[in-house]
């Protein structure tokens, strides 16, 4: 009986010590899938609160954004009473100037007018020139140009002058004949007779340099035109350049034949263009 007992009593210990290992395995499962689940729920926690910030300082950035159009559109509602009041105030002024405006269109319709008309003139005086001036002349020595409203005619001075000299020579009264006859067909055009010569220094009698030099040589055709040939001589200007005006370097003999020339330049009368500007402006 005794014997039994305590087989009973062992069988009984041994059924106890299986099953708390089993609940002490299972609890432990449990808490290890709770430190998991605690985890997760940590770190979806910790997701949150950063886009939290994120959401906030976005809010914030929106929010200065909104005080500031609120104060740009106070400027701006500012700037409109402002421009009102100008716009207001000037739109007489603005009248003023179209009107202005319209008036200076008229006068530099006219102008253009007074321009195409004397472009034509000049153009005429070319044709009638170059066809008269260049018979029996080699081309090299005589040319005639427009520009804007001028007609610049250069004779090469072998054909007026002998080296150094401001006489005139024998074959160049054909040429200066031929130049009158057409400056006296346009009675209203001023001509300016200009002496260039080349950079080789001069001295001689009444010739202190190529001042003298070129300067006596327009005076010396102004002379001609004027007693030869008729030319009235209010309509007559001589002027000196000397060598400082030149077509080429003056570095070769070729260059310095080129440079040494006489311009004789056909042009509106400027205080008559004047007049015009005046009359226009008006």
């Amino acid at each position: 009986m005794k014997k039994a007992s305590i087989l009973v009593l062992f069988s009984l210990i041994l059924v106890t010590s299986c099953v708390s290992k089993k609940k002490y395995a299972q609890l432990e499962a449990n808490n290890s899938q709770t430190k998991e689940e605690l985890l997760t729920v940590e770190t979806t926690l910790q997701k949150y609160l950063i886009e939290k910030e994120k959401q906030e300082a976005k809010l914030n950035a929106l929010g200065e954004q909104i005080s500031s159009l609120k104060e740009d559109k106070k400027t701006a509602l500012k700037q409109v009473e402002n421009l009102t009041v100008l716009t207001q105030s000037s739109s007489d002024n603005i009248k003023t100037v179209i009107s202005q405006l319209n008036e200076k269109d008229k006068y530099i319709n006219g102008i253009r007018q007074a321009m195409t008309q004397k472009d034509s003139i000049n153009l005429a005086i070319k044709y009638h020139l170059t066809k008269n001036l260049t018979d029996g002349i080699q081309d090299e020595d005589i040319t005639v140009n427009v520009e804007k409203t001028v007609v610049f005619i250069s004779i090469s001075d072998k054909l007026l002058f002998k080296s150094g000299s401001y006489n005139v020579t024998d074959k160049a009264y054909t040429v200066l004949e031929k130049i009158a006859k057409v400056i006296k067909d346009q009675p209203k055009m001023d001509v300016m007779i200009e002496g260039h010569t080349d950079s080789t220094p001069i001295k001689r009698n009444i010739i202190q340099d190529n001042w003298d030099l070129s300067a006596l040589r327009a005076t010396s055709i102004t002379r001609i035109l004027q007693y030869k040939y008729g030319v009235t001589p209010e309509r007559l200007i001589a002027a000196g350049r000397s060598q400082y005006v030149p077509l080429a370097p003056n570095d070769s003999a070729e260059n310095k034949s080129i440079n040494r020339r006489t311009k004789i330049i056909i042009m509106p009368k400027l205080n008559q263009f004047f007049d015009l500007l005046e009359q226009d402006a008006n």
